[in-house]
C-alpha cells in the first residue's frame, strides 16, 4: 500500500510564504500525476496545483502565478511553494498521487496539512 505524508503546514500572515512537502513511500510503480488539493471550511475540495509524469503542470486560477508545484521523481516527492499567501488560502492542504497499478489507476491521499493566513 502507498502511503503519503505531508509536511510543512501552519500559520503564517497575510503576503508570507511556505513550502509544503508531500513523500511517497510503499509500493509504487508508474506516477501518472501529484498533486495538491485543498478544502476550505465550509467549501468543496478543489484542485491547487497538479504535474503529469511528463511533467505538464496545471495551476487553479486563484494560485496561478503565486504557487509553484515541483517534483523530484528520484525521490517520489512533490512539493508546493506557496508566495503572496492570501486570507483566503487557509485551507486543508491534501497530497494526491495518481498511480498506475495492475487493475488500474489508483489515487491516493495523504492525511491533510493545516495552512492558516492570518494577521
Amino acid at each position: 500500500q502507498v502511503q503519503l505524508v505531508e509536511s510543512g503546514g501552519g500559520l503564517v500572515q497575510p503576503g508570507g510564504s511556505l513550502r509544503l512537502s508531500c513523500a511517497a513511500s510503499g509500493s509504487i510503480s508508474t506516477i501518472n500525476r501529484l498533486g495538491w488539493y485543498r478544502q476550505a471550511q465550509g467549501k468543496q475540495r478543489e484542485l491547487v496545483a497538479a504535474i503529469t509524469s511528463g511533467g505538464r503542470i496545471n495551476y487553479a486560477d486563484s494560485v496561478k502565478g503565486r504557487f509553484t508545484i515541483s517534483r523530484d521523481s528520484a525521490k517520489n516527492t512533490v512539493d508546493l511553494l506557496m508566495n503572496s499567501l492570501k486570507l483566503e488560502d487557509t485551507a486543508v492542504y491534501y497530497c494526491n498521487i495518481d498511480i498506475t497499478e495492475r487493475f488500474g489507476v489508483s489515487r491516493y491521499w495523504g492525511q491533510g496539512t493545516q495552512v492558516t493566513v492570518s494577521s
